[in-house]
C-alpha cells in the first residue's frame, strides 16, 4: 500500500470525480460555513436560477464581519451605527428565512466569529472538508480537516451542489522541533514561519505542521497556527488529530455522541501521515530559537523579532513604499516604538486562552496614557467564560474596552477602526494598507505582546511581564 500524507487521505475520501489534465476534481464538501459578507450574491444566483440549498444540514450560518461589538447596538436597542453593516445583517436574515437555513443570529448566545464557533460547537471535526467565503477558513485545519477559503461564486456552487471544483494542491511539511520558550506564543511561531517562507512560500500547497513543538500546542494554539497559513500563500494548513483534539471535541453539541463518538475517534486515529509518505517540500524550524515577533510592514511576511530592526533592502521599490506607509526607516529599532492603539481579538487570537494570556500582563496594571485598548472576545461563549473567570474586570480595571464578540478591528467594516497615521499593535492576521481603517498602521503580534504594548505605550517584549 502506498504511504500517504494526512492531506492525501482526506482529499481521496472526498474526491467525487478525479481531476484530469483538462478538468479539476469534483470535491465533496462536508461543512459550509457562511456569513453575511460573501453570501448575498451567491443567494441571488440561487434565487435567479430557482435553485434550493442542497444540504441545509451541512451549512452553518452566522454573522460576524459587519456586526457591531458595542453592547448597546446589539442588546440595548440602539440602531446599528453603520447602515452598510445593518443592511448586510438584514439581508442575511432574509436569505436564511427564504432558503430554510438555521441562522445563528445577532442576539444568539452561540454567535461569534465563524472560525471560532465552528470548533466551539463541535461542527469542525477531523477528516472533514470545510469551506467558507473567508480566507482564514484554514483555521479548522488544526483539527485535521481540509479547510480553505472560497470566493463568492464558489459559495453559490457549494450552496447549490455541496461540491466544488478544485485542482489538487501539492504538500508542504513544516517540521518544528523543540518547544516554545516562556513568553513566546503560537502567534510568534506562525509569524516566524511566514517570515521564513515568505508570503508566497506556500502557494499551491497544503501545509502540514508537524513535530514535537506542534504536538505540544493546545487546540487554541493550533488554530492560531493554521489560521495564518493563507498568509504564507498556502491553500490550507493541517495538524494531525491526536488526544488533544479528541479531548477538545468530546461532548460538544455537534460532535458525535455515544457509540458514534467511539467509531468517529477510531476513524480519526487513522488520519495521520504514514511513515515513508513523501511531501513535495519540507521546511524545518527550531521552536526554541523563536523570539516574540512583530510585523513592521504591509504584509505578514514583513516581520522581525521585537529585539530586531527594520531591514534594509536598497532598490526594492515595493519595500520602500511599505515603509513609507508605515512611517518607518530602514535600520530603525522596533522595540520602544510608540503606539496609540492595541487590539486584542480576531479569529486568530480571541479565544479564552488568548484572553487569559493578555490578562496575565494587564492584571494589576494600567493601559498607558494616550493608548486605546480594545479587547473583543471571539464568541459569546468565550465572553461568558472570560467573565466567569473575572477577565473582563482585569481588562476594564486596566482601562481597556470590553466588547461583544465579532471580527471588530481586524477589518474596518463594522465601526471599530484605527485612525489614519496611528500605530495599532493587533492580534489579528493581516497588516495590509487600510485593513484597519484608511491610513491605519498595523503591527501584528501575539496577545501577550499586544497587552505589553498597551501597558507601556510602546512596542515591548512581553517577557518583561511573563517569565
Amino acid at each position: 500500500m502506498t504511504a500517504k500524507t494526512l492531506f492525501e487521505k482526506v482529499w481521496e475520501r472526498h474526491e467525487v470525480v478525479p481531476e484530469t489534465a483538462d478538468t479539476p476534481a469534483v470535491l465533496y464538501i462536508d461543512l459550509h460555513l457562511t456569513h453575511e459578507v460573501t453570501s448575498p450574491q451567491a443567494f441571488s444566483v440561487l434565487r435567479a436560477r430557482g435553485l434550493k440549498v442542497r444540504r441545509p444540514d451541512r451549512t452553518l450560518v452566522t454573522m460576524d464581519h459587519s456586526t457591531p461589538t458595542d453592547t448597546a447596538q446589539i442588546f440595548g436597542g440602539v440602531p446599528i451605527a453603520l447602515e452598510s453593516a445593518a443592511k448586510q445583517i438584514r439581508q442575511l436574515e432574509r436569505n436564511c428565512a427564504e432558503f430554510g437555513l438555521d441562522l445563528i443570529g445577532l442576539k444568539d448566545d452561540r454567535r461569534g466569529i465563524v472560525h471560532i464557533i465552528g470548533p466551539e460547537l463541535g461542527a469542525t471535526q477531523p477528516g472533514k472538508t470545510i469551506v467558507c467565503g473567508d480566507s482564514h477558513t484554514s483555521t479548522h485545519g488544526a483539527f485535521g480537516a481540509l479547510a480553505f477559503g472560497i470566493g463568492t461564486t464558489e459559495v453559490g456552487y457549494v450552496l447549490a451542489t455541496q461540491c466544488l471544483l478544485q485542482r489538487k494542491p501539492k504538500t508542504l511539511a513544516i517540521e518544528v522541533a523543540g518547544r516554545l520558550a516562556p513568553g513566546v506564543a503560537a502567534k510568534d511561531l506562525v509569524l516566524a514561519i511566514i517570515g521564513r517562507i515568505g508570503v508566497n512560500g506556500g502557494t499551491g500547497h497544503v501545509i502540514e505542521y508537524r513535530g514535537p513543538a506542534i504536538e505540544a500546542l493546545s487546540m487554541d494554539e493550533r488554530m492560531t497556527l493554521c489560521n495564518m497559513s493563507i498568509e504564507g500563500g498556502a491553500r490550507a494548513g493541517m495538524v494531525a488529530p491526536d488526544e488533544t483534539t479528541f479531548a477538545y471535541l468530546d461532548g460538544r453539541p455537534r460532535a458525535p455522541q455515544g457509540e458514534a463518538w467511539d467509531r468517529a475517534v477510531a476513524d480519526w486515529r487513522t488520519l495521520r501521515t504514514d511513515a515513508g509518505a513523501a511531501f513535495d517540500r519540507t521546511v524545518q524550524l527550531d521552536a526554541g530559537a523563536i523570539e516574540p515577533m512583530i510585523t513592521y510592514g504591509t504584509n505578514p511576511g514583513m516581520v522581525a523579532p521585537i529585539s530586531g530592526r527594520v531591514p534594509e533592502r536598497p532598490g526594492d521599490a515595493v519595500f520602500s513604499r511599505a515603509l513609507a506607509y508605515m512611517g518607518l526607516e530602514p535600520g530603525e529599532p522596533l522595540r520602544d516604538k510608540p503606539v496609540q492603539v492595541v487590539f486584542i481579538g480576531s479569529c486568530t487570537n480571541a479565544r479564552l486562552s488568548d484572553l487569559e494570556l493578555a490578562a496575565r500582563v494587564l492584571r494589576g496594571r494600567k493601559v498607558a496614557a494616550g493608548v486605546r485598548a480594545l479587547v473583543v472576545p471571539g464568541s459569546q461563549q468565550v465572553k461568558r467564560e472570560a467573565e466567569a473567570l473575572g477577565l473582563d474586570r482585569i481588562f476594564v480595571d486596566a482601562g481597556a474596552e470590553w466588547r461583544e464578540s465579532g471580527c471588530s478591528m481586524c477589518l474596518g467594516m463594522n465601526g471599530d477602526t484605527v485612525d489614519a497615521g496611528l500605530y495599532c499593535v493587533s492580534t489579528s492576521n493581516r497588516n495590509f494598507e487600510g485593513r484597519q481603517g484608511a491610513g491605519a498602521r498595523t503591527l501584528l503580534a501575539s496577545p501577550a505582546t499586544a497587552a505589553a504594548a498597551a501597558v507601556r505605550g510602546r512596542i515591548t517584549d512581553p517577557r518583561e511581564f511573563i517569565h
